[in-house]
């Protein structure tokens, strides 16, 4: 199969060859692979040593910088606004940076996708409202808690900007909706050597995947990246796990060639690029 002839999709084909969740398929998998990884690292080490295990080298180029906000700050904002019969978080950095502000709170939780829940969990909390499948706005807008919201008030939380389908839909429901913004994301700013040794690595062809999680990571990362260096990003193949991050990248990226993983969980991920690899 030729990769590099446009978007291919992995997600629902075939879906009886994929092992479970959290299941990698090979261990030396990705043997003479490089992986281009774009989130911070603090944010991507299961999937960095995901990639190393498997046998691949990993090339680390943060697209952005996570800068959350005072938390006295967000507190002032909180009492400014209705108490929620809902709150949403979107993220997992919207867990990080505003869980703790809103925990007094006697509300459902709801997580937009798995690694947002497991990080609510992870600190103790319940998630009420998350899809049954899928990792996005409109998968959890399908779940039963969030059809009859009419007169409900309904607090999303969120970095200084994101998608408004939510929101828009929350309050075509009827819903009262307010935002709540708890941290920037902010373009990352390279050293000269960082982007000497990018530049080193793409052109002597030993990236030969990028993974890009969102469409926000792909704005940044086209934004900081040289011209040169993003010429030769056309030369790896840019694996995500959403359709819109595919669809920004063929706008922002003409020519690279995209394929979708079935998943963001790094276990996904890695065995999307071990079956790329593989298969050539």
């Amino acid at each position: 199969m030729d990769w590099h002839a446009g978007r291919t999709a992995l997600a629902g084909a075939g879906r009886g060859r994929y092992p479970r969740r959290g299941t990698i398929v090979s261990e030396t998998g990705l043997t003479g692979c490089g992986v281009l990884i774009t989130r911070p690292e603090h944010q991507s080490q299961e999937l960095a040593a995901g990639v190393k295990a498997a046998g691949g080298t990993v090339f680390h180029f943060p697209a952005f910088d996570i800068i959350g906000r005072d938390m006295d700050e967000i507190r002032r904002k909180l009492t400014a606004l209705p108490e929620p019969d809902i709150v949403v978080f979107v993220s997992r950095n919207a867990v990080a940076h505003g869980l703790a502000a809103v925990k007094e709170f006697n509300a459902k939780i709801a997580a937009v996708g798995p690694a947002t829940r497991h990080a609510i969990e992870s600190d103790g909390e319940t998630v009420d409202i998350f899809p049954e499948s899928g990792f996005d706005s409109e998968h959890l807008l399908t779940h039963a808690a969030l059809q009859d919201v009419d007169g409900r008030n309904v607090m999303i939380v969120r970095g200084q900007s994101g998608r408004e389908l939510l929101a828009e839909t929350l309050r075509e429901r009827g819903a009262n909706v307010d935002y709540v913004c708890v941290y920037e994301r902010t373009p990352y700013e390279p050293t000269p050597a960082e982007l000497e040794h990018l530049e080193s690595a793409l052109g002597e062809g030993r990236i030969r995947f990028v993974t890009v999680m969102s469409v926000e990571t792909l704005e940044c990362l086209v934004q900081i990246m040289p011209s040169q260096a993003l010429s030769l990003l056309r030369q790896s193949t840019l694996v995500a796990p959403g359709t819109r991050v595919l669809q920004t990248a063929s706008e922002l990226i003409p020519g690279i060639a995209t394929v979708l993983a079935p998943g963001p969980q790094a276990p996904t991920m890695i065995n999307t690029l071990i079956r790329l690899w593989q298969t050539g």
